[in-house]
Order: structure tokens, then C-alpha cells, then sequence
């Protein structure tokens, strides 16, 4: 008899059980596997009537994801890479240079929503460039702000004195 995989939700779900036959609480149980309490819920009725094996005939819900976890991988190193690896002009990723690469590695066409959470749960978070020249003297800086800025600033005149 061939042994069957168990998909990412199904392990998460067996996990679960065991952890709850163990004796953890339903909220502990939540934050170990990554789900909402009420999930963790939901499965422990499951588990009580069924037992573990409940937990694995649980049908997978919502569409198949269109990449697997070694695409997704691969996309991960493709984005740690720098940008202009990947023949962008600039050293900035973009959710549109995203797609753009997904879409010539695999195949496969997201909106920037969907990249966006691609991105999310490969652990990446929205950055904002540091806007700061590179060559910028901060000492120059301050003493221009000490010397000059004060001679250049509007004074009051002498009517609203």
C-alpha cells in the first residue's frame, strides 16, 4: 500500500490533534499550529467524534494553488536576488516586477493582490526606501542649516511688528 502525502492544511490539522490528546489548551494548541482559535475548535469536535483520522478526511477547501512549494521556493531566491538580475533597471522590487517574474519562471499570471499575498506568506513585508542620497555630508548639512538657512529666511516685515 502506497503511502499517501498529507497536504500543508492536513498536517496542520493532525498536529493539532495530537497536541490536543496530549491535554494543550485550544489557544495554545492555535498558536503552535497558526490558525484561529475557533479553528482549533472546530477541529477538536472533529477529533472528539472521529478521532484523528476525522482530521485527515477533512476535504480541502477553496481553489488549488497554482504553485507548489518548490516553486515558491524558487521564487523566494529569485526575489532575494537583486532586481536588475532579473533585467529591471533599478534596485527596487515592485508587486508589478513581481508578477512579471513569476509569470517567466512559471508560467502563471497574478493579479497584485494575489502577489501580494504570495509575498506576505514567503515572509516578506513591505519596504520603503531609505530617500537619503548616498553621498550626503551630515555635517555639511548642519552647518548649512546654522550659517545659511537663517540669512535665507523670510523675517517678518515691519508692519507686522
Amino acid at each position: 500500500m502506497a503511502k499517501q502525502r498529507l497536504s500543508e492544511a492536513t498536517k496542520k490539522r493532525v498536529k493539532a490533534g495530537r497536541m490536543l490528546l496530549a491535554g494543550k489548551g485550544c489557544a495554545e494548541v492555535a498558536l503552535a499550529v497558526g490558525v484561529a482559535r475557533q479553528t482549533v475548535y472546530t477541529w477538536k469536535k472533529l477529533l472528539d467524534e472521529g478521532g484523528i483520522d476525522a482530521l485527515r478526511g477533512v476535504p480541502e477547501r477553496g481553489r488549488p494553488a497554482q504553485l507548489d512549494e518548490q516553486q515558491l521556493a524558487a521564487l523566494r531566491a529569485a526575489v532575494l536576488q537583486n532586481p536588475t538580475e532579473h533585467g529591471f533597471g533599478t534596485e527596487l522590487w515592485t508587486l508589478k516586477r513581481v508578477g512579471a517574474v513569476i509569470e517567466r519562471m512559471h508560467g502563471v499570471r497574478f493579479s497584485q493582490t494575489q502577489v501580494w499575498r504570495i509575498l506576505g506568506s514567503l515572509g516578506f513585508s513591505p519596504q520603503k526606501p531609505d530617500k537619503r542620497a548616498i553621498e550626503r555630508d551630515d555635517d555639511a548639512v548642519r552647518i548649512w542649516k546654522q550659517r545659511t538657512w537663517p540669512s535665507l529666511k523670510k523675517k517678518p516685515s515691519e508692519k507686522a511688528a
